[in-house]
């Protein structure tokens, strides 16, 4: 069981370093978004619970592969969330933008919306993320 998880997680290094993944800057901005990078406990969000950090819920925690040992676990630990950001981000970064490289706002919008997040106006997200990551954000 240890050997599969660090294959998944050499797999997953090796798909973010390929596919020039999500910035450590942009994730701090996700982060201080989402729960002023605190490990926040679950909490409901349009009908199912988000969790930690990141406020990752367990659909989300599916689509990125399920890293560690369970959804919650994962959001929990701060680490293993950016895991698994850092592989939905690849999974669904240049889709949602069409071949676009990402900017961390279409980053943010991924992440608060969904696969094709970046596609929809989120202006209550962004402005959230504006307040609280200035210094990093274009576009």
């Amino acid at each position: 069981m240890m050997r599969a998880h660090l294959l998944f997680y050499m797999f997953l290094f090796l798909v973010g370093a390929s596919y020039g993944n999500i910035s450590s800057s942009c994730l701090d901005c996700i982060c201080q978004t989402e729960s002023d990078c605190q490990n926040a406990p679950c909490k409901q969000d349009l009908g199912s619970l988000s969790c930690g950090y990141y406020q990752i819920k367990e659909a989300y925690w599916i689509d990125c592969g399920k890293p560690g040992s369970s959804w919650k676990s994962c959001a929990q630990d701060k680490s293993c969330a950016e895991t698994c950001i850092r592989a939905y981000m690849s999974r669904y970064g240049k889709y949602c933008t069409r071949g676009r490289t990402p900017t961390c706002v279409d980053y943010g919008r991924i992440h608060n919306g969904g696969p094709k997040g970046c596609q929809r106006s989120n202006n209550k997200y962004v402005k959230k993320m504006r307040r609280h990551c200035s210094g990093i954000l274009v576009g």
